[in-house]
């Protein structure tokens, strides 16, 4: 697909420091996350021996949950190296209200969420479809003194969107961080289109758009409106083959979870002019992969 080159232009990132790599993820077909660790992690943090300086210290619990990830198991964290990108990305937007979907343990929530305080933020939703990683998420958010920002919210990512939207607990989203389950980042975008928490002004960060990849996500903020409009007239759906498009992942997850149905009638606002770009980077492990950045700049007439 050719696009226009503004939307290619890509970032360079420092060369990674393999001092700090996580221990590598699990060979194909064995499981790397929900077989305990997340709850060993949690005695680990608890049981360290500077647990009084942890407390209450966003930075320490960050640290102490990276030297579980080089010392014990591989954790499917975002990491210092792409976290720093969100993070510096919030110090600018300064977001009232930040969203993720997709919390696994609670590091980017405890990363971002502390950003968003630092910034002047008001509240750091989280929305976690599994209960227990939920409780992890909020018992290190309290650890780290965020409890007043970060709001767990358990359930899958469009139902928990919805909810909070027709409860008047979310009105308008400044800026979102996808790391969730990856063929639904397209389909949750467009329902906070269609519900217009997203509109100019609002901006969107994509973590794992090159590990594992997200072809089809990647394929819709980079388009034009002009396309965006033609596709969604034709009634074209985002629909995927979930297995070709992304592989160990989906099926692990759906071993895992359980089937998590992809609403592709929602057409979304074609009208929303996007601007994005891919911020290279690096998986805590020291594979590359990359952010996409993505402003919502215009409402095309």
């Amino acid at each position: 697909m050719e696009m226009p080159a503004s939307t290619l232009d890509s970032v360079k990132h420092a060369a990674f420091d393999e001092t700090k790599a996580y221990v590598p993820q699990e060979e194909k077909g064995k499981a790397f996350f929900d077989d305990g660790r997340e709850i060993e992690l949690l005695h680990f943090v608890y049981g360290h021996p500077s647990i009084e300086e942890i407390r209450g210290s966003p930075e320490n619990v960050l640290k102490a949950i990276d030297e579980y990830g080089r010392t014990k198991k591989y954790l499917m964290n975002v990491g210092a190296d792409k976290g720093k990108i969100v993070a510096d990305l919030v110090a600018e937007v300064k977001p009232q209200v930040m969203v993720e979907l997709g919390g696994y343990i609670g590091y980017s929530a405890l990363l971002f969420g502390d950003a968003v305080r630092k910034a002047g933020g008001k509240r750091y939703f989280s929305l976690e479809r599994n209960p227990e990683f939920g409780a992890v998420i909020a018992s290190l958010a309290d650890l780290a003194g965020l409890s007043d920002i970060v709001k767990v919210v358990i359930g899958s990512s469009a139902d928990s969107i919805k909810r909070l939207h027709s409860q008047g607990s979310l009105e308008h989203i400044d800026l979102m961080f996808l790391d969730h389950y990856k063929p639904a980042y397209t389909s949750d975008l467009k329902l906070c289109e269609h519900l217009n928490l997203v509109t100019p002004g609002t901006v969107l960060a994509a973590d794992n758009v090159i590990k594992p990849g997200n072809p089809p996500y990647l394929e819709y903020v980079r388009s034009s409106v002009e396309k965006k409009r033609k596709a969604a007239s034709a009634d074209m759906s985002n629909g995927m083959d979930v297995k070709s498009e992304f592989g160990r992942n989906a099926d692990m997850y759906k071993e895992r979870e359980g089937e998590e149905k992809i609403n592709t009638e929602l057409k979304g606002n074609p009208n929303l002019v996007y601007e994005s770009k891919l911020v290279n980077s690096y998986e805590p492990t020291g594979e590359p992969d990359g952010v996409e950045i993505t402003r919502c700049t215009g409402l095309a007439e």
